[in-house]
């Protein structure tokens, strides 16, 4: 049967969002720079390397615990930069602002906006304001765009994944997702749930200064599991991961199981994946552990030499279960 119309879970990050993308915009858009679909378009503008990013934030509710909506598009922006290998630069804003939002509202979130973009060393240097009729948004939405330079030596993408290499996270998933959750529905779940939303460019190019790094994800929308799914693709490798390895905290997994969601498909907004030679592992964990956003990075998984794209978790028993996209959409406007 013919869909008609868009559906929320065609904004979930997941397959449906890739398929929404792949049958109308690169389909229309088609070019080589697009079509690589990572989390920044690589542009060569005479000999210098460049980033450039967008994104849109529509999160509800936008203030929750460990963060908001004007942190999170920054820190959303400069993440997909830095996964590129590239030193974020300059940021826009455009701000779409609901008739009738109280100006303190809209001053907490420039002020976070500003206090992020100092913490990444970043400037807002443009941008764009509309304001609607009441009831033609919800409050506020943001959009962002970043520029960033990469270094000439740098060359990050999925398609550099041969097998054999490791995959380490910087810290535990889902927290994000379900701070959110717990404030938009008041669930009062007991515990320290807090978004993880986060600048990485200090910590991803510690990193890169030191190792050679194969590729880079920043792990948002979708969570961890639509994340590995789409590099596995790109690279067609099976990737495997291991549930006994996988950071979540104690109140996190808890209010998932409360729930019945999978951590797996949870958004972050303070978590990469570094894909990497197993030689480099040591290393790249000892950079991940002296910074703040790294302190509790492991290592998650491996990609394989198998020739075919899939994405395999080995549970605590042993047994080995497939990891799909998302399907539909487990938490609505997260981000």
């Amino acid at each position: 049967m013919k869909i008609e119309k868009i559906s929320l879970a065609y904004g979930s990050g997941g397959r449906l969002t890739n398929e929404l993308i792949e049958n109308f915009f690169v389909k229309n858009f088609s070019n080589p720079l697009l079509n690589e679909l990572e989390d920044s378009a690589l542009l060569n503008i005479k000999g210098n390397k460049i980033a450039f990013t967008t994104d849109s934030y529509v999160v509800n509710p936008m203030f929750f615990p460990g963060g908001d909506i004007g942190r999170i598009a920054v820190c959303g922006t400069v993440n997909d930069l830095s996964v590129k290998g590239a030193l974020p630069l300059y940021i826009s804003c455009g701000f779409i602002i609901e008739e009738g939002l109280d100006f303190s509202i809209l001053e907490r979130i420039v002020l976070s906006m500003k206090k992020a973009a100092k913490e990444a060393n970043v400037k807002i240097v443009t941008g764009d304001t509309k304001v609607v009729e009441k009831g033609k948004v919800d409050k506020v939405f943001i959009n962002t765009s970043g520029i960033g330079l990469i270094d000439k030596s740098i060359d990050i993408s999925s398609k550099n994944l041969k097998g054999g290499e490791i995959i380490i996270i910087n810290g535990e998933i889902a927290s994000h997702g379900m701070a959110v959750m717990n404030e938009r529905n008041n669930l009062q779940i007991e515990g320290d749930i807090k978004s993880d939303a986060a600048p990485l460019n200090d910590l991803i190019g510690g990193i890169l200064r030191e190792v050679k790094v194969k590729t880079l994800r920043d792990v948002t929308r979708g969570g961890l599991a639509t994340i590995l799914n789409e590099v596995s693709q790109k690279c067609h490798r099976t990737i495997e991961i291991y549930e006994k390895d996988i950071p979540v905290s104690k109140s996190v997994k808890s209010a998932c199981s409360i729930l019945g969601i999978d951590p797996l498909y949870v958004a972050n907004e303070g978590k990469c994946v570094i894909f990497a030679d197993e030689i480099y592992a040591d290393k790249i964990l000892n950079i991940m552990k002296k910074h703040k956003y790294g302190r509790k990075a492991t290592i998650i998984g491996r990609v394989l030499k198998e020739n075919s794209a899939s994405v395999q978790l080995i549970t605590l028993s042993g047994f080995k279960r497939q990891v799909v996209m998302l399907e539909g959409d487990q938490l609505p406007r997260i981000c």
